[in-house]
């Protein structure tokens, strides 16, 4: 993840744009892709428009935040400008791993301990 180890995710496109997969996000994938959750995260990252699917709709609360208007036909220019294949790459894994709560995140506390019952 990144340094401060929380679920922020930073893509290094046009400028650095944070990535993630909350509700809305995931609702408009499958939406766009009309594959499952499941699918989506098991699918061939060869595979360049599902790619620019994934991380448009990953992009969408970000462009809000930053009053743009972020369209679909936007995506293959701005993965122009990563540094690197292999950078989207990663940054698409990590902020799926942050949305699903995978081992690389520490988000959020940590759940409670178990009480052990009065007997």
């Amino acid at each position: 993840m990144n340094k401060n180890n929380n679920d922020v995710v930073y893509i290094h496109l046009d400028k650095p744009r944070v990535l993630r997969y909350g509700h809305a996000a995931l609702k408009r994938l499958t939406a766009l892709t009309g594959k499952s959750l499941e699918e989506v995260e098991m699918s061939d990252m060869s595979d360049l428009e599902a790619l620019e699917q994934i991380v448009y709709c990953g992009l969408l609360s970000d462009s809000r935040e930053n009053g743009e208007v972020l369209k679909i036909e936007d995506m293959e220019s701005l993965l122009d400008q990563a540094p690197s294949y292999a950078h989207i790459m990663e940054c698409v894994q990590q902020a799926f791993a942050a949305a699903f709560g995978g081992a690389e995140t520490t988000e959020g506390n940590a759940p409670a301990p178990v009480a052990n019952p009065a007997k």
